[in-house]
C-alpha cells in the first residue's frame, strides 16, 4: 500500500476519532476522574494568592503537610475560580530546587557567590546599615518659610541614604512592621512596589 504522509495522518485522525466514538470515549469524565485522582486523600484549605494586592481566592489541596495540588476558589468573588500564571505556579516558590534557601555572599568584584551563615549575614547587613546610617545623617535641612520668603533651618533627623520599598507579598502586619523600621532608621523614603 503506498500511503503519502498527509493519507498517513488522515487515516489515523479517522481511525482515532472512530475508536472514541466506537469506545465511547468521554473526554469530560476522564478530566473529573484524573482531577479526583489528584486530590483523593488531601485536606482543602481555602486561601488567598499572595503576589499581588488582588487578593484572589485559592483552594489549597495538602498531603502529608505539602502542598500537593491547588486551584482558583469558583466561590471567591475576586477571581471566581480562574488563575493568572503566577497564582498557578505558587507550588513553585516553595518547591522549586533553585529556590536559595540559605544565605549567600558575593564580595566585591568577585564572579561567584558563596554560602554564608545566618549569623554571618546578618552582621553584613546591620554594619552595612549602621555605616551608611551615619553618613547620610541629616539633622537639619535648609528651607523656605512660606510666610517670610526666608530660608531657615528646620530639623529633620532623617537619613537619605537608605530607602525601604515594600512587597505586595507582605500582609498588613508585616507591612506596619516595614514601616516602624523606616521610621526606626529615619528614612523618610518607604515607598511599595504596587507603586512602581
Amino acid at each position: 500500500m503506498d500511503l503519502s504522509r498527509r493519507n498517513f495522518l488522515k487515516l489515523s485522525g479517522a481511525s482515532l476519532a472512530s475508536l472514541a466514538l466506537g469506545l465511547g470515549f468521554d473526554p469530560d469524565l476522564a478530566q473529573a476522574q484524573g482531577y479526583a485522582l489528584k486530590i483523593e486523600g488531601t485536606k482543602k484549605i481555602p486561601s488567598i494568592c499572595h503576589f499581588c494586592s488582588g487578593g484572589c481566592g485559592l483552594l489549597l489541596y495538602i498531603k502529608d503537610e505539602k502542598l500537593v495540588y491547588l486551584a482558583g476558589d469558583p466561590d471567591h468573588p475576586t477571581n471566581n475560580g480562574a488563575l493568572c500564571s503566577k497564582a498557578a505556579s505558587l507550588r513553585e516558590v516553595a518547591y522549586s530546587e533553585a529556590r536559595i534557601t540559605k544565605p549567600m555572599y558575593r564580595a566585591p568584584g568577585a564572579n561567584e557567590w558563596q554560602e554564608i551563615s545566618w549569623d554571618e549575614a546578618i552582621d553584613k547587613v546591620a554594619k552595612k546599615v549602621k555605616d551608611v546610617r551615619e553618613k547620610t545623617w541629616k539633622a537639619d535641612a535648609d528651607v523656605i518659610n512660606a510666610a517670610t520668603g526666608k530660608t531657615e533651618k528646620l530639623a529633620v533627623n532623617r537619613t537619605e541614604g537608605i530607602a525601604v520599598l515594600g512587597s505586595a507579598e507582605i500582609d498588613n502586619e508585616e507591612s506596619y512592621l516595614v514601616k516602624k523600621l523606616s521610621m526606626l532608621l529615619g528614612t523618610p523614603y518607604n515607598e511599595h512596589q504596587a507603586r512602581i
